[in-house]
């Protein structure tokens, strides 16, 4: 009798509303994912941690944000996006607002895994969004959903007003109740992605854990895996590593370096949606070729060590190192969105599991590559060691691009031969 049922079809303004809904609530997760980013280094002054100590604090949601990703991208395809999202904002609400009455090193470090939770929800947004468009609207859909990453921007602008008028705590409690607030209106506003809907309407029972992971054995899985350490990681990873970097080498103080850093992540961030225009446009192999040849060109550049005041003929200037750290950053958005418009596409099926794994891994290069970054400065003694690392894996992504690409053409030209013969 179940195959009987009737599908209910989509209302004309449900995928619109859907997609603008997720992408809000996205921004909050996002802000919530990376609220340590500002209360952490008053955290640090509290409790005296040292620099490996404030690490490990500050990298934890980063981390179990990272990994939790493919359960709840399996998760979404099980139970669907609505459900699981609405669940996931709360659980993460529900995490950081004990994180305010958090007193020991221990007890904040517990709470930073039930924080990370919010990053995990990227890939049950991914999963819940693509069904509602087509194919050839779904990177643009996806590059919108995307650019809620400028909650990052949200919690560094205003995160310390807050701070400094209330106290970290109201940060958290602050944060917890907008993202609470948020799950219940997604709840009340949302309905159930289209392809949940047709499972449950006819009856189909979910796939079994082995055939959520049967894709996960395609080499090309992994691939994509890499594109998006690169892409999302890496950027991640600059977004925190360039403070830092500013004061070290060129001597910028704190306040700039912090002003650079965030105009770094706000264009960053929002023009990944224009990356899934152009995804669509393009083609999504298109824009990952130009993201993967003009980030080898930046990031050759930028390993360059700066110009000093004894070799001033010699070396990246401020000037020059801002534009190109620009342009990398913007291509670098360009090459997200490229990314996910892969996987709807080759995994329509698999969406849940596929995206879960490949944002896992950009997730877990966010938080590898700035302890990287760290460890090649204090064995080289180059501050720009660290984009050699970058080309590095963007030579070798570009490299194994290319072969793939020529090996699926050869594929594709023998086949008609072969059905001839």
């Amino acid at each position: 009798m179940s195959a009987l049922k009737t599908i209910q079809p989509m209302s004309a303004g449900e995928p619109v509303k859907a997609l603008w809904i997720s992408t809000i609530a996205f921004t909050l997760c996002f802000a919530v994912w990376t609220i340590f980013a500002i209360i952490g280094i008053r955290i640090k002054q509290e409790l005296g941690l040292n620099e490996a100590e404030f690490g490990l604090l500050v990298g934890t949601p980063v981390l179990t944000g990272s990994i939790v990703r493919i359960v709840l991208g399996i998760w979404t395809g099980r139970y669907g996006g609505r459900l699981v999202y609405t669940l996931t904002m709360l659980a993460a609400a529900l995490a950081t607002f004990l994180l305010s009455y958090a007193t020991t090193y221990t007890e904040m470090l517990i709470a930073g895994l039930g924080v990370g939770l919010a990053g995990g929800s990227f890939a049950v947004g991914v999963a819940y969004v693509s069904p509602f468009f087509p194919p050839e609207k779904q990177g643009t859909a996806l590059g919108i959903f995307g650019a809620g990453n400028v909650g990052a921007a949200v919690t560094k602008f205003a995160a310390p007003f807050v701070l400094i008028a209330w106290g970290w705590q109201a940060v958290a409690e602050i944060w917890a109740l907008v993202l609470a607030v948020m799950a219940i209106v997604f709840w009340f506003t949302t309905s159930d992605d289209p392809a949940f809907r047709a499972r449950r309407d006819r009856g189909v029972a979910s796939k079994s854990l082995l055939k959520e992971f049967a894709p996960l054995k395609n080499v090309q899985v992994w691939r994509f895996s890499l594109y998006y350490f690169f892409a999302f990681g890496g950027f991640v990873a600059l977004s925190l590593w360039l403070p830092r970097y500013l004061v070290g080498v060129y001597g910028f103080n704190l306040e700039v370096a912090g002003m650079v850093a965030a105009a770094y992540s706000i264009p960053g961030s929002v023009f990944r949606a224009f990356g899934g225009v152009l995804s669509d446009k393009k083609g999504a192999r298109s824009v990952m070729y130009a993201m993967l040849a003009v980030s080898a060109v930046a990031t050759l550049i930028l390993s360059v060590p700066a110009a000093t005041t004894t070799s001033p003929a010699f070396g990246i200037t401020p000037a020059v190192f801002i534009v190109v750290i620009f342009v990398l950053g913007f291509f670098m958005s360009l090459g997200k969105a490229a990314v996910y418009k892969h996987i709807p596409a080759y995994y329509p099926e698999s969406v849940g599991a596929v995206g879960g794994i490949v944002g896992m891994m950009g997730g877990l290069g966010g938080f590898i590559l700035p302890i990287a970054f760290g460890l090649l400065k204090d064995i080289t003694g180059l501050w720009s060691s660290c984009f050699l690392l970058l080309f590095a894996i963007v030579a070798i992504s570009l490299v194994w691009m290319h072969l793939s690409v020529r090996q699926l053409e050869r594929r594709e030209l023998s086949t008609p031969a072969v059905a001839a013969t």
